[in-house]
């Protein structure tokens, strides 16, 4: 059937309870019952290099359930049970899946992002209390192996590290030349090494220990992981399994082909879109270690897409913002929608791009707490731009006021609250206090402020969290004002997320200085940077003000903040066409817009100037 609107959802609802539903219990049930059922089909494509006509590795359904088999046979032979945890950093490549996959299958799978710094890593490292590591051998343009060699000197619970060599992939003259450029592999730590493929290619290529009997936790996800304390989401199969359910149902067949240049650390990436896969028996298509941020991947993406005959395409705001910048320069008849989700994207990117590719662009939303999905805009209905779309089947969401919990009318905005099978009731953390006031009844509090039109579309307005989004990574602003605080010469620190075209925000901080101080601000931008262990927190902007704006009990306004740096940054933006901000005011439905008076220049000037925000603005009446 289509899915177009509330009464599709509500059709698939009335079929029967979700628990009715015959679904697998366990990942392994599900990667078997694809592979039995599409066995020669393409599972997995990777590609080390994003040239069109570069060498490519394809794992049909057969062979990843063969892999995945032999990797949990692996990690059990390692010591990990059910509740035991194997952690991977690893950048995109086939081992990352069976990473993945196998470290689910035998206990609980970790991903953890290669972009942090070690000492975050080993805290994430100790957090779970993981005995077994996948990571990288040394390789040139990468220092993975150098990050987790000295993550694992700091987490001593760390027992065995698997190492994937990326040799394997190249050919030709490069294939003799990385030994001689190769760095040295680093060991500063106690914990046994082996190569991957080699300790994988002994066991044996059918599950030699029974599967899980039923629902268990599978995996956890780190959020963020800026500080020395991050917090881990676990989550079921049950919940994984729903994501997987959900993308077979909806959207994709075993005829489909998918392209992910998103990180496999990552919900989007790992359960979204691997578990669409899984159910569907769809193909997934992996260009470049890096995916997105791989050479040439933007310049060669169509052509890209073009090669593997790709139907779908996995895409965030910031990379259709870089794909806009680039000719269509391929033969992309075969790309049917686009689907966008981690952060708002803006009208204006939502329509060139529509127009310049000419796809239909899905926008959703997830979140790692809910086991990710929540909303889509209906894929084979009415696309509100701006909207993160109607509630997925069996998913419950509520607005909720903050200030007591009753439920909000129509249009009024409040926090969105979560229930659905991937929301693990009173134990969304690992960490028991961090699930402390995380509840509303059985819904999850996302932090979201939004709102529900008439239609039944939701809305995000805001943050209740305070989180600053860049390119779909949350940072928390904590960690910055607690860096900055640290100044002798700084009383208060206020981070936010200011307006960017690229990134949809990035890091901003306002400081009060102590009475009688005085600081340059390249030297507290520097003192930040210094001190603040993940190069996406860094502030790109630092402002002294003689008092931040406070409230009745002495803490800081953001709003107030925001509103500052709406003003800066879209002024500059409109420097050229010589219009600027009048105010920013507060809107029910939009939350803050900034007002434009335009001093002469025509709309289209100022649309083009503002186009790439995605914080909403208006002409000002004149």
């Amino acid at each position: 059937m289509t899915y177009a609107n509330v009464a599709d959802r509500d059709a698939i609802e009335a079929e029967m309870p979700w628990e009715a539903r015959d679904l697998p219990a366990t990942m392994w049930q599900q990667l078997d019952r694809t592979a039995r059922a599409f066995p020669q089909r393409p599972a997995v494509t990777y590609q080390l290099f994003s040239d069109p006509k570069a060498s490519a590795e394809t794992l049909s359904w057969d062979a990843l359930r063969m892999k995945t088999a032999q990797t949990a046979n692996l990690l059990r032979g390692l010591g990990i049970g059910e509740t035991d945890v194997v952690a991977y950093l690893l950048p995109n490549c086939n081992e990352t899946i069976l990473a993945y996959l196998g470290g689910a299958v035998a206990g609980i799978v970790n991903p953890i992002n290669p972009l942090l710094e070690p000492e975050s890593i080993a805290a994430i490292l100790r957090e779970t209390n993981a005995k077994v590591l996948v990571t990288l051998r040394a390789f040139p343009k990468t220092d993975v192996a150098q990050k987790a060699a000295r993550a694992v000197e700091l987490a001593p619970n760390v027992e065995h590290v698997l190492e994937v060599d990326l040799h394997r992939y190249l050919t030709g003259a490069k294939k003799l030349i990385v030994p001689l450029i190769r760095p040295k592999n680093p060991v500063s730590h106690k914990a046994k090494v082996q190569n991957f493929n080699d300790a994988i290619a002994a066991q044996p290529k059918e599950l030699a220990f029974p599967d899980s009997s039923g629902d268990r936790v599978a995996a956890y996800f780190h959020t963020g992981g800026t500080t020395g304390m991050p917090k881990v989401a676990q989550h079921r199969y049950s919940g994984i399994i729903y994501n997987a359910w959900l993308g077979e149902r909806l959207l994709f067949t075993e005829e489909d082909n998918l392209i992910c240049p998103l990180p496999m650390f990552h919900v989007f990436a790992a359960i979204v879109v691997m578990g669409a896969s899984l159910a569907s028996g769809a193909h997934v298509v992996f260009p470049t270690p890096q995916g997105y941020r791989g050479d040439g991947v933007f310049d060669n993406f169509w052509k890209l897409c073009e090669r593997h005959k790709i139907t779908f395409m996995i895409t965030v705001p910031t990379a259709m913002s870089a794909l806009m910048q680039r000719p269509v320069d391929a033969d992309i008849s075969t790309l049917k929608m686009a689907f966008c989700g981690s952060a708002p994207l803006p009208v204006e990117l939502y329509r060139r791009f529509e127009q310049a590719a000419g796809l239909t662009i899905c926008e959703g939303y997830g979140l790692t707490e809910a086991t990710c999905l929540v909303s889509i805009n209906p894929p084979d209905g009415e696309k509100k731009i701006g909207s993160i779309g109607l509630p997925f089947p069996y998913t419950d969401v509520r607005l909720l006021k903050v200030s007591d919990g009753s439920e909000c009318e129509t249009d009024e905005i409040g926090e969105i609250c979560v229930a659905n099978p991937g929301v693990a009731d009173g134990n969304t953390y690992t960490e028991a206090d961090k699930n402390r006031d995380l509840y509303r009844g059985k819904h999850l509090r996302t932090g979201d402020l939004g709102r529900k039109d008439a239609d039944g579309y939701l809305w995000i307005t805001g943050r209740a969290k305070d989180l600053i989004i860049r390119g779909g990574h949350n940072i928390d602003p904590a960690e910055i004002e607690e860096v900055l605080a640290g100044h002798e010469a700084i009383a208060f620190a206020g981070a936010i997320g200011q307006p960017d075209t690229h990134a949809g925000e990035v890091p901003c901080a306002y400081v009060e200085l102590v009475s009688g101080a005085s600081v340059d601000r390249a030297e507290l931008l520097d003192y930040a940077r210094s001190r603040i262990s993940e190069r996406a927190a860094h502030p790109k902007y630092l402002e002294v003000l003689d008092e931040l704006p406070k409230t009745a009990v002495g803490k800081i306004f953001k709003p107030d903040l925001r509103r500052k740096a709406i003003v800066r940054v879209f002024d500059d933006a409109l420097s050229q066409c010589g219009a600027k901000v009048s105010e920013v005011t507060e809107d029910k439905k939009r939350g803050l817009v900034a007002r434009i008076d335009p001093k002469g220049a025509d709309e289209a000037a100022i649309s083009k100037a503002l186009g790439g925000f995605s914080t909403p603005w208006e002409i000002a009446s004149r």
